[in-house]
């Protein structure tokens, strides 16, 4: 990767951008999620359809993982990103359009398949930006990263609260979100470095079919699966807590819905926390150490949660399972992003199964508990943090890697 020259101000604004980038997506997607009870009054849909909506959904952005290489490989990301957030507001505002004025349900599921598509592609090209700024400061800043993220779906989800109440239309809260999603992101990506996170096959590969091979050509490499194996392993524990958790409380350990929303608050909290926390304990112990304890305090907390004897208990290893789960997937992208000539492939690559894990994992659980029971259920995810445990030392810095490796 050729970077121009880069004073410290300058990589603050770039560091800054991708900060921004992080928090508005997350802002976008809660604020969607957040109107979905007002979505299916308005269209006179049923769950069966919501769930059509929310598989549109996944499935383009499932889409626009696999896309992101090759998009970065032909024309770099920051022209990528500058095409996607714009596909972002666009599919966002398609779908709130279709939701009140159109009242055309059709629409709104091709709004949302666009959407997830450009919501997809921006998700990697914005983690490949992320390594590339790291490796720029030397440190970890990946957690932060996505701790900004999960920042913005509270806000997302925060601002949804007193539109709903107030009665606010879909087509205004959502427009004005996603008319504000683009001129922010624009903005912020004026302060991207043109070359930055381009992919060196990206600028010399003589012809588009060469660029091509040389994007896929990352699916050859077993460490790409051994960081996939660690991906995977915590995007389910963090997928199952997000999907899962509350009817957990409520089916599994009999409490109020009110209480199973306080769970899963204590599991947002506690992982936005240790996201926002967890890039000094990185630089200090290293990646591969890291994610071995966490991938044990994941799986002590989500053991103690299905065991609880009482609600304190509970709360405990909720807290635990979420500090737990917090860091897997975002080391995961730094991991693969350690080579910046394959950094948009690799991280596109390891995005594509956590993103197959949080598409299939919902689904494919729910048929299970319906056999079994869910707190049963939360047992497979205990082995799948075990798998991402046994996995972590893949997560070792590459030669020439400026972060991850921590020191004592």
């Amino acid at each position: 990767m050729t970077l121009p020259a880069l004073d410290r101000p300058r990589l603050v604004r770039w560091r800054a951008a991708i900060f921004t980038l992080f928090l508005l997506c997350g802002v976008a997607l809660a604020s969607w999620a957040s109107r979905l009870p007002t979505i299916k009054t308005r269209l006179g849909i049923d769950d069966f359809q919501i769930g059509g909506l929310l598989f549109a959904l996944g499935a383009g952005s499932l889409l626009g993982v696999m896309s992101a290489n090759v998009i970065v490989a032909r024309w770099g990301a920051k022209r990528g990103l500058s095409a996607t957030v714009i596909g972002v507001s666009a599919g966002l505002l398609i779908a709130a359009l279709a939701v009140d004025v159109l009242g055309a349900y059709p629409i709104a599921v091709t709004g949302l398949a666009f959407l997830g598509f450009c919501f997809g592609a921006t998700d990697v090209m914005m983690n490949v930006e992320a390594a590339a700024v790291e490796q720029e400061f030397g440190k970890t800043l990946m957690p932060l990263f996505h701790a900004f993220y999960s920042l913005g779906t509270v806000a997302g989800a925060g601002i949804g609260i007193p539109m709903a109440a107030w009665g606010v239309g879909v087509a205004w809260h959502l427009g004005a979100v996603a008319i504000l999603f683009a001129i922010v992101c624009t903005v912020a990506l004026r302060f991207v470095p043109a070359h930055a996170a381009r992919t060196e096959e990206g600028e010399h590969a003589a012809s588009r079919g060469e660029r091509l091979r040389a994007a896929l050509a990352v699916w050859r490499d077993p460490r790409t699966y051994a960081i996939g194996a660690i991906v995977l392993g915590m995007a389910f524990a963090e997928g199952s807590a997000n999907d899962w958790l509350t009817i957990a409380v409520v089916d599994g350990h009999h409490q109020k819905e009110a209480t199973g929303a306080i769970f899963l608050t204590v599991f947002s909290v506690s992982m936005t926390a240790f996201r926002a926390l967890g890039g000094p304990l990185v630089d200090r112990i290293g990646r591969v150490w890291t994610l071995r304890i966490l991938s044990v305090t994941a799986g002590i907390g989500l053991i103690v949660f299905i065991l609880a004897p009482n609600l304190p208990v509970a709360y405990i290893g909720v807290a635990l399972w979420g500090a737990g789960a917090s860091l897997g997937f975002p080391l995961g992208m730094s991991a693969a992003a350690d080579d910046p000539a394959k950094a948009a492939a690799s991280v596109s690559a390891a995005a594509t199964i956590g993103y197959i894990a949080f598409l299939c994992g919902p689904p494919v659980l729910g048929w299970i508990s319906h056999q079994i029971g869910i707190l049963n259920t939360l047992w497979i995810i205990v082995a799948l943090i075990a798998m991402s445990g046994f996995a972590s030392g893949a997560a070792k810095p590459i030669a020439g890697s400026k972060v991850g490796a921590g020191h004592h």
